[in-house]
């Protein structure tokens, strides 16, 4: 990025000084081929006819005169009809390294957030279960795009959206009351669709071990002491598990709460009497489809009982109530139909749904063991859980693991090679990364090579040969892809960057023999570039909530 704003402006200022204006097609732009230098440039191309010049002319014009005012800092050629591509002299990247050495553990923060206030709500799963494998993956994506959004100067809360009300949660209270009754003894007569994992059997004879007199009580009043006991135990387990995977959630938001307030029924009212809302066969709908949506959605159904939708409607209403100016939902993909609706919603609320509200699906998560897809939990009977993960992988892997794809895409998570401490676990390799500047640096300092905490220029100017520079021009990259990243709402950008800065680090090592040789200065300037490597690793590897080890 300081690459691309330093140019801006002097092409900007060339172009004015020039007496033309600049032309709203000009890009300036990384290039995909490295052989076509740091930036490349249509500015001559478009501009060609407010300068009355041939673009070509207007090419060696632009860059003799870029040259001249950033005095030897970049080179430039033409190509093709008239593109000019910029390199920058290893000077230019060497100061990356001075960069990193001053601002440490805040190196590619920024402030384009400009303290935006975002409501971030992430996992948000039922309390009618343990959280379950696909739950880690939304955990880990919420988690890491907080820390990145914060990195990049938002201001970011984070909240799990507790639906503690509706038919769900009777069900789970109805469940425990049934296996309560079994486990003494009592007749049963299940339904259809109970919990039946074996989680509900322990809480039932928690229950029955902390109350033995609890078969005995009125059935409605037995029934309600097993929903509220269930429910707190359930999130309970959930607050450990997340925890224990280090994500945290700065708001605890109840469903309930917004029942018992009223807050659904004065939002249905509020559209009704914005003419948003009309009753049809008995049911009460929203007029969505004059925000975009492909049909009208049901609020209350005839039956009387509200859908999800309407207690959807109100939370995101109290949200932007509350003061925040941007709200973020990362949900499971079998939401996809929520989107449209839920962007109506937005619009009908006087915000930009395309501006103040976005929606980060989590795809499928297929579990493997050794290439072979994993058997059903025998302990939850239903699904495999996020504890059970990370008790055989550890949160280090499982949440590097979880960030190395697009959430959007479906994830192979293979238990055998998340364990692996191979370069073939892409977690592992880029710890390995840090832990091995690590040792090197260590090795130097045995040897009695001391490096200044701050390097000056001149001890940086060795860095000339093409490996030195290709691992500065990565360095410099960071700050690129923590601002792309906070810019698209994702953090899977900084996995891939991190794994691309640990196969540069590891080439490096194999081909520069950092310690060999008699010119100490380039030895110690080298160490210096690997210091900085080993900075930016551990900052990226933060921002995913994955250690850096010294050691491994």
């Amino acid at each position: 990025m300081r690459d691309i704003l330093l140019l801006q402006d002097k092409l900007h200022a060339i172009v004015t000084d020039f007496g033309w204006e600049w032309p709203a097609k000009a890009i300036l732009e990384h290039p995909k081929d490295a052989k076509h230098g740091d930036l490349a440039t249509n500015l001559a191309m478009v501009l060609t006819k407010q300068a009355g010049m041939p673009p070509r002319q207007l090419a060696d014009k632009l860059a003799a005169e870029l040259a001249a005012r950033m005095h030897g800092e970049v080179s430039a050629e033409i190509a093709g009809p008239g593109f000019l591509n910029i390199t920058f002299s290893p000077a230019f990247w060497q100061e990356s390294v001075r960069d990193v050495e001053t601002e440490g553990a805040h190196f590619g923060a920024s402030r384009t957030g400009n303290g935006r206030k975002i409501l971030l709500e992430f996992v948000s799963a039922n309390p009618t279960g343990p959280l379950h494998i696909g739950h880690g993956r939304g955990a880990a994506v919420g988690d890491s795009m907080a820390r990145l959004l914060r990195f990049a100067g938002y201001e970011v809360t984070t909240e799990y959206y507790t639906n503690d009300a509706g038919r769900q949660m009777r069900l789970l209270g109805v469940s425990v009351y049934l296996r309560m009754r079994e486990l003494c003894g009592l007749p049963v007569d299940w339904p259809e669709d109970y919990y039946h994992g074996d989680y509900i059997r322990d809480i039932a004879q928690e229950m029955l071990t902390q109350n033995p007199a609890l078969p005995g009580m009125p059935e409605d009043e037995a029934r309600e002491a097993c929903y509220q006991y269930a429910m707190n135990s359930i999130m309970d387990g959930i607050k450990q598990d997340l925890s224990t995977f280090r994500v945290s959630h700065q708001n605890w938001f109840s469903e309930k709460s917004l029942v018992d307030a009223g807050k659904v029924e004065a939002t249905l009212e509020d559209l009704k009497n914005r003419n948003l809302a009309y009753e049809k066969d008995g049911a009460l709908w929203f007029a969505t489809t004059r925000f975009g949506d492909y049909k009208d959605r049901v609020l209350r159904k005839s039956d009387g009982l509200l859908t999800y939708f309407s207690s959807d409607i109100a939370y995101h209403a109290n949200k932007f109530q509350r003061g925040y100016e941007e709200l973020i939902d990362v949900l499971g993909a079998d939401h996809h139909g929520y989107v449209p609706r839920m962007k109506a919603a937005i619009s009908a609320m006087n915000h930009d749904p395309d501006k103040d509200f976005s929606v980060t699906l989590i795809q499928l998560v297929n579990l493997l063991r050794g290439g072979e897809q994993v058997a059903m939990s025998t302990r939850s009977g239903e699904f495999v859980t996020l504890a059970e993960v990370l008790n055989e992988v550890g949160v280090d892997a499982a949440r590097f693991m979880f960030l190395s794809r697009k959430s959007d895409s479906p994830l192979d998570f293979d238990l055998e090679l998340v364990k692996q401490r191979s370069l073939d676990n892409p977690g592992y390799y880029v710890q390995y990364a840090h832990a091995r500047i690590s040792a090197l640096l260590r090795r130097a300092a045995d040897k009695g090579l001391a490096l200044p905490s701050r390097s000056d220029s001149a001890l940086l100017s060795r860095l000339v040969q093409s490996e030195d520079v290709a691992l500065l021009r990565a360095v410099e990259r960071f700050r690129d892809t923590v601002e792309e990243g906070a810019a698209a709402r994702a953090a899977h950008g900084v996995s891939f960057y991190l794994m691309d800065l640990a196969g540069r680090l590891h080439s490096y090592y194999a081909n520069i023999p950092v310690l060999a040789g008699e010119d100490r200065e380039l030895i110690v300037a080298r160490l210096a570039l690997l210091r900085a490597v080993r900075q930016v690793l551990a900052n990226g590897l933060d921002l995913l909530g994955v250690s850096a080890p010294d050691t491994m």
